[in-house]
């Protein structure tokens, strides 16, 4: 039986209510893989008979594994690269002269999905900056709570670490631990996971001097990109940095940030007064 519409628009309902992620027509088939697993874990064979069941019998648990099941937590090592060049050639040098030698820099990995990125971050900036651990702090932030649980651990196959991860990083920052990998614990350190719900209020964090919100926007409306940069922009230094995907910008969106050309690649600074 395939996903009867009906089930479909409920989902949808469900998906843009808790996390203000947009399904549109044409993503049954995605909605019918995601779940299938979920609604055979419960043992029943057909998604829109486990999704009328969650409907009548409302069950807050199956409705947040739904919702985490529709996210996207596509990731890898050094994603879209020029994001990372710029953070060590330009923008860690920036903020350190600009910051006391006791001041701790705050940077903030949103929908960081299984932790690539942020651990990228660490490992960068532990090979550029003296005692990193030190003057670095690192949010790493997902509406899931299976993919904080994993960022937490810092563990990952060998099929994940393959994917981007160059060897002589992979060997300097990770250790054997059995058929995974795990992030040398001074990374870890760096690094604190929670859940957090970017179409909700943002729980209280920062100030960050530089956020990544990288692959995020796309999958909201109008009015949502706008309240989230919003929020973002509250939580953020004056003079910090915003990177976003290469598909996305501020420009048609919010006037209060103002692009700027770093190396290859681009970021968003606060404007003043706005």
């Amino acid at each position: 039986m395939t996903l009867t519409a009906t089930s479909f628009d409920w989902v949808r309902a469900l998906v843009h209510k808790e996390s203000a992620i947009v399904l549109q027509p044409g993503k049954e088939y995605l909605v019918e893989a995601r779940l299938l697993p979920i609604a055979r874990e419960k043992g029943i064979p057909d998604v829109s008979q486990f999704v009328d069941s969650v409907r009548t019998r409302p069950d807050a648990d199956c409705n947040r594994r739904i919702v985490e099941a529709l996210t996207t937590n596509e990731t890898s090592w050094f994603r879209d690269g020029d994001p990372f060049t710029a953070l060590t050639s330009t923008v860690m040098p920036s903020l350190l002269a600009a910051r006391g030698p006791n001041e701790r820099l705050q940077i903030w990995s949103a929908a960081c999905s299984s932790g690539q990125e942020p651990y990228t971050i660490a490992m960068l900036l532990e090979d550029a900056i003296p005692n990193a651990a030190t003057r670095v702090a690192i949010t790493a932030t997902d509406l899931s709570r299976e993919m904080v649980t994993r960022t937490r651990a810092g563990r990952f196959s060998q099929l994940e670490v393959n994917r981007g991860l160059p060897a002589p990083m992979l060997v300097r920052h990770f250790v054997r631990a059995g058929n995974e990998w795990e992030v040398a614990p001074q990374l870890r350190r760096m690094v604190t996971a929670t859940e957090c719900n970017l179409a909700a209020p943002l729980p209280r964090m920062g100030p960050f001097d530089v956020v990544y919100l990288r692959n995020v926007l796309i999958y909201f409306d109008l009015p949502t990109k706008q309240a989230i940069l919003r929020r973002v922009r509250d939580l953020m230094r004056p003079d910090g940095w915003l990177f976003l995907g290469a598909a996305e910008t501020t420009l048609g969106v919010d006037d209060s940030w103002e692009r700027v050309v770093v190396g290859r690649s681009s970021a968003y600074r606060p404007l003043k007064g706005k």
